[in-house]
């Protein structure tokens, strides 16, 4: 029985945010191999807007507004400096399914900052009530995980990747505020470029230049990388966008909570990462707090069914 078009467009894309981005914590451990942090996601974010500058020029689009720059170089800097920089300056420490864990909590801190802004579209009380057990998940992990003697991960590690996961849910913020003149796919070249030149300035000022020496860049790595730009950039972000146009954010964004159980899985798997169980816990917190959240707001977004500017992603 073949299935319809439009459905197995929906499967494709709804797979590709599920398992690409959950897998980009594995790709982005092995591409750290042999690549420093800051220079390994600034060419990441200027290849992959390269890429998608082809797809525009191709298309037609316009080019962006003053202001509608403005906003790009804004969340460029919190999406992939403040985010994506920290977190793989973080993962050289740290396992990929504990990285995976703290990011998911993106949803959580924009439904706080809704809050906090006494924005119109913020969680009604009853859903704020489900952010309690993702931070008693957050506290179990970190007390378990930052105190657990030899070999611990660093309590700083942890406060650094929920800064990462604040970083994004600032910059999504921002996001929903900016000029609807330019579509999503010139938005995304300019944040992926000023990320870009943010990330470049960053890694040189930390010496990763001198750290950079080709005969040692090992295959896996460049693989890693490739894997990230393109699955993880190109591919998984063009099917998100696609599907904040087909069905509602709510759902889209349900990703958020599958990609901690795939990164933890491959983590397992290829990176001999076993996870303790009060990690275990903590995630099993974390998950119900964020899928909660999300499905009791559905009502309220499904009334926005063609915002294609709310970003839960970290791809």
């Amino acid at each position: 029985m073949k299935l319809p078009s439009a459905s197995f467009l929906l499967i494709a894309a709804f797979g590709a945010i599920y398992f690409i981005w959950g897998s980009t914590y594995l790709a982005l451990a092995l591409a750290l191999q042999s690549l420093p942090p800051f220079l390994l996601i600034a060419a990441r974010c200027l290849v992959g807007g390269l890429i998608l500058f082809i797809f525009a020029a191709a298309s037609g689009a316009k080019p962006p507004s003053r202001r509608s720059l403005l906003y790009g170089v804004i969340c460029g800097l919190l999406f992939f400096v403040g985010c994506h920089g920290i977190l793989a300056n973080v993962q050289q420490r740290v396992p990929t399914g504990l990285a995976a864990i703290m990011l998911a909590t993106i949803p959580l801190w924009i439904a706080a900052l809704q809050t906090g802004l006494r924005r119109p579209d913020r969680p009604s009380p009853l859903s704020l009530t489900f952010l309690v057990p993702g931070v008693v998940g957050v506290s179990l992990i970190a007390w378990e995980e930052g105190g657990g003697g030899i070999g611990a991960v660093h309590f700083i590690d942890i406060f650094l990747l929920l800064g990462a996961s604040l970083s994004w849910s600032v910059g999504t913020v921002v996001s929903e505020q900016s000029p609807t003149s330019s579509s999503p796919l010139v938005m995304s070249i300019i944040e992926l470029w000023a990320g870009a030149a943010a990330l470049a300035v960053v890694g040189a000022a930390k010496g990763e230049v001198s750290l950079v020496h080709p005969s040692s860049i090992t295959a896996l790595s460049v693989a890693g990388w490739a894997y990230l730009t393109v699955a993880g950039t190109v591919i998984a972000f063009a099917a998100y966008i696609w599907l904040l146009r087909k069905v509602t954010p709510t759902f889209v964004a349900t990703y958020t909570f599958v990609n901690p159980i795939i990164a933890v899985l491959l983590g397992w798997a290829f990176l001999a990462e076993v996870p303790s169980i009060w990690m275990a816990s903590g995630a099993l917190l974390v998950i119900l707090s964020v899928s909660s959240l999300l499905f009791t707001s559905s009502a309220r977004r499904s009334r926005r069914p063609n915002n294609a500017r709310t970003e839960y992603a970290v791809d």
